[in-house]
């Protein structure tokens, strides 16, 4: 949720901001209705306990009664008001940064650079799906008579590459000199603490994932009601509640973590759309970063966190670009969104493997998680969340461009101890 205070002082600001995410505007202006009809019964009831006091000094029984029956009756408006105003409320997005792009969708995100140049290969390069059938990599056909659509079975080599994948970027996110030397790229000095793995639960409680601003849209989601409980979308689902209802000291910040989960979507909103292969599947393993910061940290921790992504994708020398979301495509608990897309010589275009997400205050407000500051003072935490590595997306990228003329796939250098060869096939 943004600041109670900010909506009741600048209203037509937020209104703007709604509006550029996509939002109805309106429902800022029904939020300070209810507001100010919340503020008016409230100073109501002040009034009339503290005319309480002065009736019970008076040992005037009668009008007591009248009064405590006036005050229960207020106290019962005030619960329902306040009940739709906290709906309304945390139904209004976060405000996007001044340097984000306003835009309506995703064609108005703007491109703020690129790394390496899409190879270019003397043959007809294959998909991922022609390319992992031929070698075994991949079953869609078996799942498909298992589990559904958008399944998929990975087998051999393709298992040795994701796991490889995990263990590499573990082993970037814990080394304390690489970390140093990304943060150091941000701005000299900043920040050169590493990630603390997490394997995180797969579940969440509807109230919490609430609270993460993240529940929305349901449709997308897998839900349990035996147990009421949803499947996380993303490690950052559950890694983001870790220090709910608590108070962190300053000298420990920033904390970070990189969490490793099997995330589930249903994909509700995408019926037709990559439907082929392991691109948008219903299932599918992440690598995900979860950041708590001070709030003078917090642009600067995406910026690190985009630092972090731009090192996996340069060291598997896969070219990628780096894109500046506008209002219009980034979520609504955002308030700047950065995303790497890589190149997919199959499809020859970009597409989406990581995301950045500062979210500032929003979350945390919600989460009821705070820093205590070196003067006693308390104030809310910021928070980032950022992919690491989709393993199903970046397993595509690796695929289509490290085919070879023959049907084979090299193996990126970096994860060639891993797999335990140089070439697939």
């Amino acid at each position: 949720m943004i600041d109670i205070e900010l909506l009741r002082k600048s209203p037509e600001k937020v209104r703007v901001a709604a509006k550029a995410k996509n939002h109805d505007p309106k429902i800022v202006d029904e939020f300070v209705a209810l507001d100010d009809e919340w503020r008016k019964l409230t100073k109501a009831v002040d009034e009339k306990r503290s005319e309480q006091k002065k009736l019970s000094e008076k040992r005037d029984i009668e009008a007591g009664k009248k009064n405590k029956e006036e005050i229960k009756a207020l106290a019962e408006k005030i619960a329902e008001i306040e009940k739709k105003r906290e709906a309304i409320w945390r139904s209004i997005p976060n405000l996007p940064s001044d340097d984000t792009p306003v835009g309506n969708d995703e064609s108005e995100n703007k491109v703020i650079r690129k790394n390496g140049e899409p190879k270019k290969f003397d043959f007809e390069p294959k998909d991922h799906v022609a390319l992992g059938e031929a070698l075994g990599l991949i079953d869609i056909e078996s799942a498909g008579k298992v589990t559904g659509s958008r399944f998929a079975y990975l087998k051999g080599d393709a298992v040795l590459l994701e796991f490889g994948l995990i263990q590499y970027a573990l082993e970037i996110l814990t080394n304390v000199k690489v970390i140093e030397s990304i943060a150091d790229g941000v701005k000299p000095g900043y920040h050169p603490g590493t990630f603390v793995p997490v394997v995180p639960p797969v579940m969440i409680r509807p109230e919490v994932f609430e609270r993460m601003a993240r529940l929305e849209p349901k449709e997308d989601r897998y839900y349990i009601p035996s147990d009421d409980l949803y499947l996380i979308g993303s490690a950052e689902h559950t890694l983001g509640p870790l220090h709910m209802d608590q108070t962190i000291s300053e000298d420990k910040l920033p904390l970070r973590y990189v969490g490793f989960s099997t995330a589930f979507r249903r994909e509700a909103g995408s019926y037709g759309k990559d439907v082929r292969g392991i691109l948008r599947m219903h299932q599918f393993d992440k690598l995900e970063m979860e950041c708590f910061t001070t709030a003078e940290d917090g642009p600067s921790e995406q910026e690190f966190l985009v630092g972090v992504q731009e090192y996996l994708m340069w060291s598997l020398e896969l070219p990628y670009q780096v894109v500046a979301v506008c209002t219009g495509d980034m979520a609504a608990p955002d308030t700047r969104q950065m995303d790497i897309e890589t190149w997919m010589p199959a499809q020859k275009i970009y597409r989406e493997t990581h995301s950045a997400d500062y979210v500032s205050d929003y979350q945390s407000r919600r989460l009821a998680t705070r820093v205590r500051r070196k003067d006693g003072t308390s104030e809310l935490v910021h928070m980032n969340d950022a992919t690491a590595l989709a393993i199903g997306r970046t397993l595509i990228a690796i695929m289509e461009n490290y085919q070879t003329k023959d049907g084979k796939i090299e193996v990126p250098k970096v994860l060639q101890k891993y797999a335990g060869k140089t070439i697939i096939g």
